[in-house]
């Protein structure tokens, strides 16, 4: 099933869910209990947002073994992870906003589990009932600043930094799927999820044996290969086999 939040014209913000073309309102909470009203507004009278307000955007660096050569990095032992701010999140179709401070804003193609139920501690093995589905998201990224800084928080933190949607997949099987970015139409990045140097279980476990994971939590699981630069004008295309595609334009600041 796929979960959405959305706004129809001027109204505030809902919660949804897809069915062929139509949305159906979905009264309560989706991480919880709730209840599911007819499908019945079509898909094309809506704006789709983020799917979910997460509280934590944890992210995993140098998943993919193409992707750490490509940047002269090793691949790390154990899961190397970062935050986001939640106030970097924006919706399907809003503009990357290009800061002032960076001359060299990349796109990060990634796929993001979804937390959908309190957990710490939890097994590899367990992960799958605390995953209440995935969703697509572009771990944007000042890469000068995040070279100069040493610290990641400013490279990866500024508003408009995680595209996020356009809705959240729980059926959807994370073990094999192609992760594709296209900028303005020409081919940036493809792998595939089973190229993971660690699996998306793995992470579930290492980052809550840190931190507590609670319902909306997001944790980005790394990139493929084929990171380049985003300029003004551009417009970013994030796809993953069987779950969908993340559109937004790049203006600059």
């Amino acid at each position: 099933m796929r979960f959405i939040r959305f706004q129809l014209k001027d109204q505030s913000a809902r919660q949804g869910w897809i069915l062929d073309d139509k949305i159906g309102e979905v009264e309560g909470d989706f991480f919880g209990e709730y209840r599911r009203l007819k499908a019945e507004i079509p898909l094309e009278d809506v704006r789709l947002l983020a799917p979910c307000q997460p509280g934590k955007i944890i992210c995993v660096g140098r998943n993919y073994v193409d992707h750490a050569k490509e940047l002269g990095n090793e691949v790390p032992t154990v899961p190397l992870i970062f935050m986001k701010p939640p106030s970097s999140v924006i919706n399907p179709g809003d503009a990357v906003i290009l800061p002032p401070q960076s001359r060299q804003v990349e796109h990060e193609a990634e796929l993001v589990a979804v937390i959908g139920k309190r957990g710490r501690n939890i097994t590899a093995d367990q992960s799958r009932e605390y995953i209440f589905g995935y969703t697509i998201g572009n771990d944007i990224t000042a890469r000068d600043l995040q070279k100069s800084d040493g610290q990641w928080t400013r490279a990866k933190g500024f508003d408009t930094f995680c595209p996020l949607g356009p809705w959240i997949d729980t059926d959807f099987d994370a073990a094999d799927a192609l992760i594709t970015c296209r900028v303005s139409g020409q081919p940036r990045q493809m792998g595939s999820t089973r190229d993971m140097v660690f699996s998306v279980g793995t992470l579930v476990a290492f980052v809550s044996s840190v931190m507590t994971l609670e319902p909306g939590d997001l944790i980005f699981t790394g990139t493929p290969a084929g990171v380049g630069p985003l300029l003004d004008g551009d417009e970013v295309t994030v796809e993953i086999e069987g779950l969908g595609s993340l559109n937004n334009l790049v203006r600059k600041g």
